[in-house]
């Protein structure tokens, strides 16, 4: 089995909602006008819950990223690690290119996953902007605070109009990132490109999915009901949103730039990385999205990878500390660390 940082292939499965061309403009093939397929999932361990057979990621080998690190999970994600999460990387990576708005929405918490659902993981989530066309939003909790009862007879109705109506609007740039509490309703606009992080889970309970291919009143609350699955929608406003985004300052030689808010350190990490006069970075398992000219990842342990824009690596604890070498710019994706407190703030280099 192949203990080394990889390229992975493509894993672009079809889902219920329009978009994927630019990600086929960014790692390559094509998608043909009107596809479905506007999510790649990267480094998954996670199966689509619509499609179960879908979401799995290969390595270059052809062997299912999941059962590598079942085979080997200390060699994959380091003794800490799995001392603390077990043989989970912690993290799903994917990229996302709706081509159609994405419906109201929204993910469970941990809790309400665990004792609903019995799952250790929600659906907190963050949202690395790529590319935004002109006029593109995002929308992010409610403007104003809702009662249960109101926002239920929207669902119930179908009043799509109501329920983005109802949500707080923001504007996004490329390079911005956003944090995505579970339990916030949320909806994206067609033509803003992002790299998301998230926890390795597929769990969402659609509020509407106007034009789309998917019944929410039989699909649309992960088989609970609605009377449950509301349980888990933050009615409140997010008191603080500007908290939620941030911008990286500008990459200086030598270090990673931090791209998360500091609430993110219990779910994931995202730096930026540069090559040339790039730092290292520790050994542990990343995930490595080329978004910026061409170079190398260069491990401690195994051969250099080649790495450009639209490539995707994953690299195992066991390649030991690596550094981006030559003209190349890259999001770097990690697992919380294990010494994160569960659910609280923490650094994070």
């Amino acid at each position: 089995m192949n203990i080394a940082a990889q390229l992975l292939p493509r894993n672009h499965p079809e889902h219920f909602y329009r978009g994927g061309e630019r990600i086929a403009a960014l790692r390559g093939g094509t998608v043909e006008a009107g596809a479905r397929r506007p999510e790649e999932w990267i480094a998954s361990m996670t199966p689509m819950t619509s499609r179960p057979e879908q979401g799995l990621s290969q390595l270059a080998d052809g062997v299912l990223l999941r059962d590598a690190v079942a085979a080997d999970p200390e060699a994959w994600l380091g003794a800490a690690h799995v001392a603390k999460y077990g043989a989970s990387t912690e993290l799903l990576v994917k990229l996302l290119d709706p081509a159609q708005r994405l419906p109201v929405h929204l993910h469970p918490d941990r809790a309400f996953a665990r004792r609903h659902l019995g799952l250790p993981h929600g659906k907190t989530e963050a949202w690395i902007v790529l590319e935004v066309d002109q006029g593109a939003r995002v929308r992010l909790g409610f403007t104003a605070p809702m009662r249960l009862a109101d926002v239920r007879a929207m669902v119930d109705s179908g009043d799509s109009g109501g329920l983005v109506e109802s949500l707080r609007t923001r504007a996004v740039r490329p390079g911005d990132a956003v944090l995505v509490p579970a339990g916030v309703p949320h909806s994206i606009d067609p033509g803003v490109f992002l790299l998301e992080l998230q926890e390795p889970t597929d769990l969402s309970i659609l509020l509407e999915a106007e034009g789309m291919a998917v019944d929410v009143p039989r699909d649309g609350h992960l088989g609970l009901g609605f009377d449950v699955a509301l349980e888990a929608l933050r009615l409140e406003p997010i008191a603080d949103l500007d908290a939620l985004v941030t911008r990286p300052d500008t990459v200086e030689p030598g270090r990673l730039a931090d791209l998360m808010p500091a609430a993110a350190g219990p779910y994931f990490r995202a730096h930026l990385s540069t090559g040339d006069s790039g730092p290292s970075v520790a050994a542990g398992f990343a995930v490595v999205v080329g978004t910026a000219g061409a170079g190398r990842l260069v491990p401690t342990r195994g051969d250099p990878v080649p790495l450009g824009r639209g490539d995707a690596a994953v690299v195992p604890f066991a390649a030991g500390a690596w550094r981006l070498d030559g003209p190349v710019e890259a999001v770097v994706c990690r697992p919380p660390l294990p010494s994160e407190p569960p659910e609280t703030t923490g650094g994070r280099q």
